[in-house]
């Protein structure tokens, strides 16, 4: 199972709606994520950094390809950019992978 990582910001004083609104995350975007292949999916915080994790079931160019397909991700992503500063890479139109530099098991 691949592991993916990725980092953004929620903008200044957003914190608590970020929260709320993945509180109340739809029965769709949760649909997605598991046709996508997604598990073990955590969001982190330290101020208005975010750190995301999850694992890629079947990969990671396999999630990539199923969330970029989706029309619902792309409503989740207009959803969310009021309050969300993401950098995406512009061939993927994915958040940057970020590389891994050290794991213990």
């Amino acid at each position: 199972m691949e592991k993916y990582a990725w980092k953004g910001l929620v903008k200044e004083g957003c914190l608590d709606e970020y929260i709320k609104r993945h509180n109340a995350i739809w029965p769709e975007m949760k649909q997605m994520l598991a046709d996508a292949g997604i598990k073990n999916y955590t969001i982190w915080n330290v101020g208005n950094e975010m750190f995301g994790y999850y694992e890629c079931e079947n990969g990671v160019e396999y999630a990539s390809k199923i969330q970029a397909m989706s029309d619902i991700n792309k409503k989740w992503d207009e959803y969310m950019k009021d309050i969300l500063i993401m950098e995406k890479d512009p061939v993927t139109g994915a958040q940057p992978l970020l590389k891994k530099v050290f794991e213990f098991r």
